[in-house]
């Protein structure tokens, strides 16, 4: 990764520490959401909304980051989110009820939402149409490190010291991300961005936020048809209006098109057999979330192997030729999950896990490339906003229909009955696990077809402008 050069790499830390911050919140505080609901004396049903109203936020202000970016500039939108991130996990950290825990995520969702879009938008920019593909493999693996962190870490924090500490953890690590911001990130003049879309903003952000409210199964009926209601009145709305929020018109462009629908279907495949693979370990074979989090960690060392080659890869022979491999070691990574009735050794499960995070070493990352690569310089912050949103929505369908297919087979069983019911009781979970990992498995295979869209040559970088 020498080859990116000094400017790259330490852009590239900058956003690391950003990025790696937000996605551990996303999943560190998960682990605490029963001892919260003790603390704090409320239902279940109140303290899940600690990590819903984190979503929720995150979902609503991602559309406005591509304008954020070109009327203020990518370091100045920057700095504030990680500020305003960091400012709300001390709030989080000093919460006195549930009430205001709730409304202290709130304000971290909405600084941590910007935070992904516009560090891509400033590698984007840092690293050129040429060098995109390394320069995602560099990012990407402390952010695929991060989730599966998440559970380890807040677990330890939680039975080892203090709730408080899942939030206040986050605090040298803004401060630290600042710090290096305010000396690294360059300043710049802002583009110009035009008139803010505010009828693009008043249909795409609650849009956004009722449909991942619908899919996390909290007011589903209601919320699911308004937010698919609402996401496609922007779409007529942004193919006709001059300046639109998020421009839809560079899905004219094949490679684009093609890269949007791969990273929306994987997204979809991958982080909903995520949460199966969680499922799986606790409920079928009765393991504590810190064990579940320690036997996943063979996914992330997949990754870490093929992310590097995968980034040199897509800049010299372009994504095409790496993301189909990908998904075919992803795809036969989950064959032993798809067999867990018929008593698969743990050895094998491990090499599955292995295939699997190598497969998403080569896929993910690759594939987001891809559409950057395609893009000429002035579109890319719009366009980051927009693959984030993709990346996000594709994860909340897959982990909403999976987890509707196991219910399904579980014979009118919650998944939240299930976790109170003790092992013994539970019956076997193989054949309902199974026919869920399946369904992950056709997902994947399904993500095949756009991907033999996307371009099997180096991309040819842009002349500079004079």
């Amino acid at each position: 990764m020498r080859d990116l050069g000094r400017p790259v790499l330490a852009a590239a830390a900058v956003v690391v520490c950003g990025a790696v911050m937000t996605i551990l919140d996303t999943t560190i505080v998960n682990i605490a959401i029963d001892r919260l609901a003790v603390v704090f004396d409320s239902p279940l049903t109140t303290i899940q909304w600690v990590s819903t109203a984190y979503l929720l936020a995150l979902a609503a202000v991602i559309p406005l980051t591509g304008w954020a970016v070109d009327r203020f500039g990518t370091r100045r939108v920057f700095m504030s989110a990680i500020a305003v991130f960091t400012l709300g996990s001390i709030l989080s950290g000093a919460a006195w009820s549930a009430g205001t825990l709730i409304a202290f995520r709130v304000l971290q969702g909405l600084g941590g939402g910007m935070v992904m879009p516009v560090g891509m938008t400033i590698l984007a920019r840092a690293a050129g149409q040429d060098r995109m593909g390394r320069v995602m493999a560099l990012v990407g693996i402390p952010m695929l490190l991060a989730p599966a962190a998440g559970p380890i870490v807040g677990g330890a924090l939680v039975d080892g010291a203090t709730w408080r500490l899942i939030f206040f953890i986050n605090v040298p690590l803004g401060a630290l991300t600042l710090a290096l911001a305010a000396r690294i990130l360059p300043r710049e003049r802002p583009e110009g961005a035009g008139p803010l879309d505010l009828t693009g903003a008043a249909l795409l952000s609650p849009g956004l936020a009722a449909l991942v409210l619908g899919l996390s199964g909290d007011g589903a009926p209601v919320a699911l048809p308004a937010g698919a209601l609402l996401i496609a009145a922007f779409a007529r709305h942004a193919l006709r209006t001059e300046h639109p929020l998020i421009d839809l018109r560079i899905l004219a462009d094949r490679t684009v098109a093609a890269a949007t629908a791969t990273v929306l279907l994987f997204s979809g495949a991958f982080f909903g057999s995520m949460l199966l693979l969680a499922l799986y370990y606790q409920l079928a074979r009765d393991l504590s979330a810190l064990d579940a989090g320690l036997l996943l960690l063979p996914q992330a060392i997949g990754a870490m192997l093929t992310m590097p080659v995968a980034g040199k890869l897509t800049d010299r022979i372009g994504a095409g030729a790496i993301v189909m491999p990908g998904l075919a070691l992803v795809a036969v990574g989950t064959v032993p999950f798809a067999l867990v009735a018929r008593d698969v050794p743990g050895w094998l499960l491990g090499i599955g896990l292995v295939l699997r995070g190598a497969g998403m070493g080569a896929t993910l990352m690759p594939a987001m490339a891809a559409a950057y690569q395609a893009l000429p310089p002035a579109q890319v912050a719009r366009a980051a906003s927009a693959l984030e949103i993709v990346q996000r929505t594709g994860a909340s369908i897959g982990i909403a229909l999976l987890a509707l297919v196991l219910e399904h087979g579980l014979d009118g069983r919650t998944l939240s009955a299930l976790e109170d019911t003790p092992a013994a009781a539970r019956g076997d979970l193989g054949d309902p696990m199974g026919t869920a990992f399946a369904w992950a498995l056709a997902v994947t295979a399904v993500a095949i077809v756009p991907a033999l869209l996307l371009p099997r040559r180096a991309p040819v970088p842009e002349p500079a402008p004079a």
